[in-house]
């Protein structure tokens, strides 16, 4: 799986915002390890420094002192929709109106199509969905908007995910569509009494690490505005449902442990999936572990609601992105080995649980049996804190085609087969929904195939995605 991008934005008169949007974009890291990007708006003009890699890598002491000013925007990417070259790294940026505008998208769009064709935009002229909604905007404001007017004729348009993050000036819009799809929340800068500047950022970390307090999550539907005037908000759109719809994957992998999603911290969700995991099925067992990093929490609770001790197997290689992102398959099986390493006092001659969050195509998974066999192991008994992946995502993560996720073409029994494991168990989605105290909230459509809102095969687009 790619997973979602971050965004951040901030503005706070008399600090060095370029400084703080590379500080919260490092908070971010783990949501785009493709590019990154900030632009700021240094009084007359927008600056953009932009590059592929890592943030650490993109941002220098030189180039950050180009930008200059109290508002900025940032951005760290992985492509789920577009090229995935220097060009389509953001933010993206039009020169229109008074002071142009840069924009930062997390999420994907899925019905592009029809909104180029009804602009008179031809195929091959955007490099993304992002590049879309800027584009968009631009020809509102080249007509006579003011980026408000463009954002309140636009965005209503849109279908699909996004959480947006739109510069104009010292002003910045934050924006999440009616579904909520993917997060977004506000901080603040100062105290309550002597604000110092206001943040948006896709996760609360992002905040912690500039020193602002969360304030609240955005809701669905919702537009967000900072200036150096302060904050304010509205409901630019009614929101889909009473319940936001927010990627439930966010609770199991891709949000920060220490991050709060609507009301409950992750680390704390995970730790019960692996006790709602344990509660399933009894197994007998010498050492439940960990797959470093988001299997580890529900390790934790595996470990205590079952009685087995929890220990550690698996050292990570902690310069080395996540496995996704390789290529093809035996590239993906060769990055576990580059990424973990077993720890084999540990495992040798033990009975293990090993805990992990997902399986998708199962090539990294049946690598890591065999590693653990190699070192030693006696038993592997795999438990997943996540029920099986049986179909596409259209909302902002780049899950691969039915033909391609092992759980839609095999049963539970032929994966335990496939993968050389002694027995194998997913959480079940009422448990799932248990542990992070849902009621009835969350995107499930990738577990479930109840897709919220509509998709490219609803619209005709893309064909059936098998």
């Amino acid at each position: 799986m790619k997973e979602a991008c971050g965004v951040v934005g901030i503005v706070a008169p008399g600090r060095s915002v370029a400084h703080l949007c590379i500080d919260s974009l490092y908070a971010l890291q783990h949501r785009g390890q493709e590019s990154a990007g900030v632009a700021t708006f240094d009084g007359e003009s927008i600056r953009l420094v932009k590059d592929n890699g890592l943030v650490s890598s993109v941002f220098t002491e030189h180039n950050v002192l180009m930008l200059g000013g109290d508002a900025g925007i940032g951005h760290t990417r992985y492509a789920t929709s577009g090229l995935a070259n220097w060009t389509a790294a953001q933010p993206v940026i039009r020169y229109s109106g008074a002071h142009g505008i840069a924009l930062g998208h997390n999420g994907n769009l899925t019905n592009t199509e029809m909104l180029a064709d009804k602009a008179g935009i031809l195929p091959g002229m955007m490099l993304s969905d992002s590049d879309l909604i800027a584009e968009l905007l631009s020809h509102r404001v080249d007509d006579g908007d003011s980026v408000v007017d463009a954002l309140d004729h636009v965005l209503p348009t849109l279908e699909g995910a996004y959480s947006l993050v739109v510069m104009d000036g010292t002003t910045i819009h934050g924006v999440r569509d009616p579904h909520g799809f993917r997060p977004l929340c506000i901080g603040r800068l100062g105290t309550d009494d002597a604000p110092e500047g206001w943040v948006l950022a896709s996760e609360s970390p992002a905040l912690d690490v500039i020193g602002a307090s969360f304030v609240r999550e955005v809701l669905p539907g919702e537009l967000v505005t900072i200036s150096p005037l302060g904050v304010s908000a509205r409901q630019l759109m009614p929101p889909s449902s009473d319940r936001e719809k927010l990627c439930i994957f966010e609770f199991v992998y891709f949000a920060r442990p220490d991050t709060y999603l609507m009301g409950h911290q992750v680390h704390t969700a995970r730790r019960r999936m692996g006790e709602r995991l344990a509660s399933q099925s009894r197994v007998e067992a010498d050492l439940v572990m960990g797959v470093p990093d988001s299997g580890v929490p529900a390790a934790e609770g595996f470990a205590a609601a079952s009685g087995i001790p929890f220990g550690y197997g698996l050292v990570k290689n902690r310069y080395i992105g996540r496995s996704f992102i390789a290529p093809d398959q035996r590239a993906r099986a060769n990055a576990v080995r580059r990424k973990l390493n077993p720890l084999r006092e540990n495992i040798a001659g033990k009975r293990l649980v090993v805990v992990d969050d997902s399986i998708v195509r199962g090539t990294t998974t049946r690598a890591l049996v065999a590693m653990l066999r190699d070192a030693g192991a006696a038993e592997v008994h795999l438990r997943i804190s996540s029920p099986p992946l049986m179909w596409p995502c259209y909302y902002g993560i780049d899950l691969p085609t039915r033909d391609e996720l092992l759980a839609a073409n095999l049963s539970v029994p032929e994966i335990r087969d496939y993968l050389g494991c002694d027995s194998l168990e997913y959480i079940t989605l009422p448990n799932l929904r248990a542990a992070i105290q849902l009621d009835g909230e969350c995107c499930d459509a990738c577990l479930t195939g109840n897709y919220p809102s509509t998709t490219p095969v609803s619209l005709g687009l893309w064909g059936d995605r098998r």
